[in-house]
């Protein structure tokens, strides 16, 4: 721990000019304890297999650290997500046009009701985000790097191996999404090295670097409409329950042979045509006695 500390202490001059006060809490691993949050319970777990759909939302001000003690910085690649476990690598998309960024998960987030994710300044930039209140992305962890940044940081696990990128801007050009099936995605690095990869189980996986290189990937854009996804379960006469509980606001059960089986059968409202129109939704739906429900992009 006191060589990761020493490493952090050094790397602060490159975190955006931020000035901790205070002793560093130095980087550990977290998960946590159940907690409400704008009247909202949210249960942390270990989860790296998480591959979701919602909305994000751009960090507003900010501490000196984040919530598994490294040192805040609104120009890295790095996000905050309520239950995963910190810190863990992620591919986060942005829906509406196509654009991939590599994210290290690190900190606690967001605080406004109905986004499922906070992400930096500077990654709202390379996802070319518009409304920095409400990104349509989804989230995909990367298990193996995520279980390597969890073995190395757990107590009775070794010593992360902290690494970083050497400073350097982007490369930038217009990345306009593709035209044609036949097209391949294609890809924009800069100078700052490699992005993590995902490689196979069984294979030596990396250290993840405590600062991501910056690296956007465009892939093709598949649009999707905001629904309030209310509840999942395993057995129908239980999904039924809910869905009569919220017929008033037009809730229908539906079935995915695609979701874990505890969540197969679930009962969402919508499409809804807003933003605005899916955030009323979702606080209706939270009153009415849907705790779970949440905004997803399908």
């Amino acid at each position: 721990m006191k060589r990761a500390l020493a490493l952090l202490l050094m790397l602060l001059p490159v975190f955006g000019g931020c000035a901790p006060r205070g002793p560093a809490p130095g980087l550990h691993y977290v998960v946590g304890n159940p907690y409400q949050a704008g009247g909202v319970w949210n249960y942390p777990r270990e989860d790296f297999s998480l591959n979701e759909t919602g909305l994000a939302a751009v960090y507003g001000s900010h501490g000196p650290y984040t919530a598994d003690g490294e040192a805040f910085d609104q120009m890295a690649l790095a996000a905050a997500h309520p239950t995963l476990q910190l810190p863990a690598l992620a591919r986060l998309t942005n829906l509406e046009n196509g654009r991939q960024v590599l994210v290290r998960i690190n900190d606690r987030g967001p605080a406004k009701r109905g986004r499922m994710i906070e992400i930096t300044r500077r990654t709202a930039q390379l996802l070319a985000a518009t409304d920095p209140g409400a990104i349509r992305v989804r989230v995909q962890v990367l298990e193996n790097e995520s279980r390597r940044m969890a073995a190395d940081l757990r107590p009775e696990g070794p010593q992360l191996n902290v690494a970083t990128a050497p400073p350097g801007a982007v490369r930038t050009e217009s990345l306009a999404p593709p035209t044609g099936v036949g097209q391949s995605a294609r890809r924009q690095t800069g100078p700052a090295g490699p992005a993590p990869r995902v490689v196979a189980a069984d294979a030596a996986v990396p250290a993840v670097p405590l600062r991501l290189p910056e690296a956007v990937t465009q892939v093709y854009v598949v649009p999707g409409q905001l629904l309030i996804d209310c509840g999942g379960f395993s057995r129908p006469e239980y999904a039924d329950v809910l869905r009569e509980r919220l017929a008033a606001l037009g809730a229908r059960a539906t079935t995915s042979y695609d979701a874990p089986r505890d969540r197969a059968f679930m009962v969402r409202i919508g499409p809804l045509p807003s933003v605005a129109a899916a955030d009323a939704m979702l606080e209706r739906a939270l009153r009415a006695g849907a705790t779970d429900a949440r905004i997803v992009v399908e």
